[in-house]
């Protein structure tokens, strides 16, 4: 999956020491979408040395050696001015062929820090504007001393099995491929409760033997995804919610048209289902 990066290694830890230098990759999103510019036949993330030398950047990683910064704009919600020439902004889903997969782990996990920088410029208790922490990662408010971390988000991806079928969804917008059923986890609720909840308000369909399978980080949507596997109890008729779904049916392994990527935990349940493995 998209964090299997190994031999390479992500340090997420802040530095309150590291410099940005001409030569280190800069993560700058707009919207939900990543800057990329262009090299040779394909695409890379900028470097320090692309942009206006006034340009102030914050650190957000490391990965073997290699530095990832955000400019300070982006935890204004602004896109950086003075861009190289040819550079486009894409879309976050879309980035997949156009960098190595460490860059687009780094993307992908530098998205989500830029989203909580970006959310986190006034203190939700005082208002007042916020401020780097000099001691780690956490934005601070001078006035009220109320403190800031990173939130993840914990969401579930479930493999819901009926015999020899498995529950496959289309949502009603946003990505638009067969999925599995997913959802955020309420407060004072359990990840094996989000799974019966989820699957039973999005198809009518009540569950038994929830399994847990794997995670995944996934900055995406700043959480982090869940697996599990279950079975449907009792009638499999499906009643969706058009909220939520514009459609979803029960699928033979034969049936399912999909493909193997190494990017999402979506995929992996779906191709396990597949091959017979789960």
């Amino acid at each position: 999956m998209i964090q299997d990066i190994a031999p390479s290694v992500l340090d997420n830890q802040y530095s309150t020491t590291a410099v940005a230098e001409d030569k280190d990759n800069v993560i700058c999103t707009l919207g939900g979408e990543l800057l990329l510019v262009p090299e040779g036949e394909g695409w890379r993330l900028p470097r320090v040395s692309d942009f206006a030398e006034d340009m102030e950047f914050t650190y957000l990683l490391n990965i073997d050696g290699d530095e990832y910064y955000m400019p300070e704009l982006a935890r204004q919600g602004q896109s950086a001015e003075d861009v190289p020439e040819g550079a486009q902004y894409c879309g976050i889903r879309t980035i997949r062929d156009k960098l190595s997969k460490v860059q687009n782990f780094a993307a992908l996990t530098g998205k989500h820090l830029i989203d909580w920088y970006r959310d986190n410029r006034c203190c939700g208790r005082c208002g007042s504007k916020m401020e780097h922490s000099e001691t780690e990662r956490a934005m601070v408010c001078p006035e009220c001393g109320y403190t800031s971390y990173p939130r993840i988000m914990p969401a579930v991806i479930v493999a819901c099995k009926k015999g020899d079928k498995l529950l496959v969804s289309k949502y009603s917008k946003g990505y638009k491929h067969y999925a599995l059923i997913a959802g955020f986890t309420e407060i004072g609720e359990t990840l094996e409760e989000t799974v019966y909840r989820e699957v039973f308000e999005e198809t009518g369909i009540r569950v038994k033997n929830i399994r847990y399978y794997k995670s995944q980080p996934w900055g995406i949507a700043n959480d982090i995804l869940v697996g599990y596997v279950c079975e449907a109890e009792g009638d499999d008729e499906i009643v969706i919610d058009e909220n939520e779904l514009q459609e979803a049916g029960w699928v033979t392994a034969d049936e399912l048209d999909i493909k193997y990527d190494d990017y999402s935990l979506t995929n992996e349940l779906m191709w396990k289902f597949k091959c017979g493995e789960i």
